[in-house]
């Protein structure tokens, strides 16, 4: 039987540094794709996904029973991607769709199939990206890493309703973004 995420990050807080590869192979593809939509910077992602399992390994002593391990991933993460963001104050860079298609999330699926055109799914992109940071997290690890609303309360040291609302605001900013896009591009 396989081990669980916890299992595994228990035996690498005890010092089992080879399990470590295991939760690699688990939450690289997931990590990356958090890093790109929060980044737009695929190069970049790569290197924050490497910070975060350095981190890992740095603060594995930090790691408790409680809780998930994906929440506790996530935690870092963000902290993560709040530092770079610290690090580099500017605007987040415009992406270019076609390199977001090239990763698709670790559940195999393309981000594109549910948008009925590749116009679409550019306007979305680029709605999403010109969210506030705030609302893009929460998107993010809502509706697209699929962390569930009490972890993200966790994360985020706030309450599941408090999340809920969050979550219903950024989605209605990213309406009205995207349908202020497609107006735009008709005219």
């Amino acid at each position: 039987m396989e081990a669980t995420d916890h299992e595994l990050m228990i035996a690498v807080r005890a010092g089992d540094i080879a399990k470590l590869g295991s939760l690699f192979e688990r939450y690289q593809q997931r990590l990356y794709a958090f890093f790109v939509r929060m980044t737009n910077q695929p190069a970049v992602s790569e290197d924050l996904v490497q910070v975060v399992f350095y981190r890992i390994l740095k603060y594995r002593h930090t790691y408790r029973d409680e809780g998930k391990f994906t929440a506790w991933i996530y935690h870092l993460a963000r902290k993560v991607a709040a530092d770079h963001f610290r690090k580099h104050a500017k605007a987040a860079a415009a992406t270019d769709p076609v390199a977001l298609h090239e990763h698709p999330d670790a559940d195999g699926i393309s981000p594109d199939r549910s948008a009925t055109t590749t116009d679409d799914l550019e306007i979305l992109r680029v709605a999403i990206a010109r969210l506030p940071h705030e609302h893009r997290e929460v998107l993010v690890l809502s509706r697209l890493q699929n962390v569930e609303h009490k972890e993200i309360a966790r994360l985020m040291d706030t309450s599941v309703g408090a999340v809920k609302v969050r979550v219903h605001r950024a989605l209605k900013e990213l309406r009205d973004v995207y349908f202020k896009l497609r107006r735009d591009q008709a005219a």
